[in-house]
């Protein structure tokens, strides 16, 4: 039986990330196998994990890698200031004006910017959206990383986050779950519904080197013993549900679950029928 393309976005897009969140909840959360993988890259005799104290390593992958997404939030908040600037120029009041923007490149950008405002201000709002989330439940879980228990020479005892988590008041000042350092990549998972808007026919390989690109960001902090593996996990679930959502309300569930196009549009048009 073939679901309706609507049936199967949902599934896929809603029910996979649900059922994700189950597994890494009962094989990591509810096992030891977060604090198994640490050990491996534990030295216990110099009480350091294996790049923990690597200044070069640190300024690579936590310091460096921000760039990328910085970049592409800097991109989106110019690109939402930016659309509302043409519709400002009149073709008759500011004819000049217009031929000196259309001369120096300038007017081309504008009205860039003004096509794809719904786009821009999507990203906009995922992204605020998914870093209050995380930065949410990061103040109501109160989870400590793993360098500060008492498992790799700190003074707080490890537990998980569900034994902390407060709905209405911040439970501690733990603020390891989920991560943070994977959540900065994920949160340009929002692109991916982006390219499904207009039914990119590269929309799942932009995927793919997002969730690689987070799982990188992710595993990098599990080296120097600043987060647990789970915890990447748990981002990338978070971040899904959170730019798919608001995907959803920007664009509505008919255009997202379209299927993407084989072939660039520009070329599909050119076949016959």
């Amino acid at each position: 039986m073939v679901l309706p393309s609507r049936s199967e976005f949902y599934l896929w897009n809603i029910g996979l990330p649900i059922v994700l969140a189950i597994l890494v909840f009962m094989v990591f959360d509810m096992t030891q196998i977060d604090v198994t993988l640490s050990n491996l890259l534990y030295d216990p005799v110099n009480h350091t994990f294996l790049f923990g104290h690597n200044a070069l390593f640190e300024r690579i992958t936590h310091k460096w890698a921000r760039i990328i997404p910085d970049w592409v939030g800097e991109t989106v908040i110019i690109g939402s200031i930016l659309s509302f600037i043409w519709p400002l120029f009149n073709a008759e009041k500011h004819a000049r004006l217009i031929g000196f923007l259309e001369k120096i490149k300038v007017a081309p950008v504008l009205r860039f910017a003004r096509r794809h405002r719904r786009d821009f201000l999507y990203l906009l709002v995922a992204f605020s959206i998914s870093t209050g989330c995380i930065h949410y439940l990061k103040s109501h879980t109160s989870v400590y990383c793993p360098v500060e228990t008492t498992l790799y020479g700190g003074e707080i005892e490890k537990k998980e986050w569900f034994e902390n988590f407060t709905l209405t008041q911040k439970a501690g000042d733990g603020r390891c779950w989920p991560g943070g350092h994977a959540s900065s990549a994920l949160t340009l998972i929002a692109l991916y519904f982006v390219a499904r808007r207009y039914r990119w026919r590269h929309a799942k390989k932009l995927l793919g080197w997002i969730l690689f690109l987070g799982f990188v960001y992710g595993t990098t902090r599990v080296l120097q013993g600043w987060h647990y593996m789970s915890h990447t996990f748990w981002s990338g679930i978070f971040m899904w549900l959170t730019s798919l959502l608001t995907g959803l309300a920007f664009y509505g569930s008919a255009r997202l679950s379209q299927p993407v196009l084989q072939t660039d549009p520009a070329v599909q048009a050119l076949r016959p029928e």
